[in-house]
């Protein structure tokens, strides 16, 4: 008993200086740590579902509803939102000198809701500098920031003010560094190939790479920003061409960093699932021929199969794990014929590839084409006598069975 109290301090000391050791060697996750240092990146380790928020106007009931539906994170866009500069956030894409605090005080108002809500966030800008966002700018593409280094520099700047500020929010899940980025358009490069034909990418990255239009080489820049700040929180990223998943091919591996979501968005065929497809009335139905790349195709479970393959090669040839995999957007327009079976085939594929998906959208306030739970037809006359006399009615919404498509498969 006289060994052992004389040398317990000793022994204490020693047990201490070798559980220190391996805490600082553990990875954070196994420590079971929290949010107060940086965001817990184990969120996707399990396959989440959820949906995007591309609203003008955010609510704090908008959240409340997506959590009572039962998903589990949003892909928040905030670039339409009001604001008193050209643009939301960043105050002019044309040049950016730092963050606008009215915008961002906006923003975390937005997260603190999504937080009281229990739903993760994945941040989604839809413009950054030198690459306005689409709508806001005459609906125009803008190819600046990959064509021109400097705008490079700003988006580093813009992303390390933001992550600088938001590090340690515990509604943030994700850093998704910019929406549907295209650095091929305009460059004679195919928007499409046949599915399962990926060559056409490789001649292309041979003549663009270590340019400002190398998408890997960008991101590789904005992590490395991300990471003097932010060790942890994980990053998602977005292939090219518009977030095509084959755009992923032409890269030699994965981005230089362990916590990487490697997003894709599916709305292929595209002439079926678009408006225009309602609008000009096309009618074009699914399962069935639709054109793409050229070709007359026939579309059903099988060939969005084969549509994906050559992404899901790529990640298993590179060992990238199927929780590192997003399906960050996808839908049709509600009224194409054969849109749920769309809806159904798409997320069964996603489901055997264990990966994460956010469909589009939930209750988007400026427009009801995506809006599931409208269903199939068009809204009421007596919405529309009501949006006529200047008021803002209610858009009526139930559980249709286009929309259950997507409920009953949340996680």
């Amino acid at each position: 008993m006289k060994y052992v109290l004389t040398r317990a301090p000793v022994l204490v000391a020693i047990l201490a200086a070798i559980l220190s050791v391996c805490i600082n060697f553990m990875p954070l996750s196994a420590l079971g740590q929290n949010d107060s240092d940086q965001n817990d990146a184990s969120f996707w380790d399990q396959t989440r579902t959820g949906a995007n928020a591309f609203n003008k106007q955010q609510t704090e009931a908008w959240f409340e509803d997506a959590s009572d539906l039962g998903v589990s994170w949003v892909r928040l866009a905030f670039d339409k939102w009001e604001s008193k500069h050209r643009d939301f956030l960043v105050g002019d894409a044309d040049n950016y000198q730092g963050l606008v605090e009215e915008d961002f005080t906006k923003l975390k108002k937005a997260l603190d809701w999504a937080d009281g809500h229990n739903l993760k966030v994945v941040l989604s800008p839809l413009t950054l500098p030198g690459a306005r966002y689409r709508q806001n700018n005459g609906f125009k593409y803008d190819s600046r920031l990959w064509r021109d280094p400097a705008f490079a520099d700003q988006a580093n700047r813009y992303w390390f003010d933001l992550v600088t500020r938001l590090k340690n929010h515990p509604a943030v899940a994700a850093y998704n560094i910019i929406n549907e980025p295209a650095p091929e358009l305009g460059t004679g490069l195919a928007e499409h190939g046949v599915p399962g034909n990926v060559e056409r990418f490789i001649p292309w990255y041979e003549t663009h790479k270590n340019t400002p239009a190398d998408l890997y080489a960008f991101y590789s820049g904005i992590i490395k920003t991300i990471r003097s700040v932010d060790p942890k929180t994980m990053i998602m990223v977005d292939a090219g061409w518009y977030a095509q998943p084959t755009a992923f091919t032409y890269w030699s591996g994965p981005l230089p960093d362990h916590n990487i979501l490697y997003a894709f968005h599916m709305y292929e065929p595209f002439d079926f699932t678009s408006n225009g497809n309602f609008k000009n009335k096309k009618n074009f139905g699914y399962p069935g021929i639709v054109p793409f790349a050229g070709k007359d195709l026939n579309w059903n479970r099988d060939k969005i199969r084969a549509y994906l393959a050559p992404f899901y090669k790529w990640a298993e040839q590179h060992k990238i794990a199927p929780n590192r995999l997003v399906a960050a957007e996808f839908g049709c327009m509600r009224r194409n014929k054969g849109c749920a079976q769309y809806l159904r085939d798409v997320i069964d594929v996603f489901d055997e590839n264990d990966t994460h998906w956010a469909f589009y959208s939930f209750r988007e306030d400026e427009w009801d084409g995506y809006d599931y739970e409208v269903g199939t037809g068009g809204l009421p006359w007596d919405y529309w006598k009501a949006v006529d006399r200047g008021e803002k009615p209610e858009v009526p919404r139930s559980d249709t069975d286009i929309f259950l498509t997507i409920k009953s498969k949340l996680k």
